[in-house]
């Protein structure tokens, strides 16, 4: 016979100035505790990758350039167009290369900027890659 084989099939004792825990609440006790607070959000901001901003050829920088005249001489067609530009990185060394395709509401000369519709915004600088979504009589230089 077994140590515990006389009370093992009883019922729980109720107390009545205790009620039962929720199964919610006794789970929360062995939630993980984070004892450092907010150093897992900085493990993870450490571990996200940037990359490092592309220097262009001379040739590449001609090809955009010929494209944003081209898009400039059709800007009150709107064009739609496939940006690929760099986004520097708020918190850390380096950025992303998102690419857009989106249409051109106006090309700033002064500002050096290509504004798209949904308030993008980006400098001629940034632009890695150009082309167009729709046919604009585009062709190498």
């Amino acid at each position: 016979m077994g140590k515990y084989d006389e009370i093992i099939h009883l019922s729980r004792p109720v107390d009545n100035r205790h009620p039962a825990m929720s199964l919610h609440n006794r789970a929360a006790q062995f939630a993980p505790f984070d004892a450092l607070t907010g150093f897992g959000g900085r493990i993870y901001e450490t571990s996200r990758l940037t990359s490092e901003r592309i220097d262009l050829t001379e040739d590449v920088k001609q090809t955009i350039n010929a494209r944003l005249l081209r898009i400039e001489a059709h800007i009150k067609e709107h064009p739609l167009v496939t940006v690929t530009y760099f986004l520097p990185d708020k918190t850390k060394d380096g950025g992303s290369y998102p690419t857009v395709t989106a249409r051109v509401l106006k090309i700033d000369i002064y500002e050096e900027r290509l504004r798209l519709e949904n308030d993008l915004n980006i400098a001629f600088d940034d632009i890695m890659a150009l082309e167009p979504a729709q046919d604009l009589s585009f062709s190498s230089p």
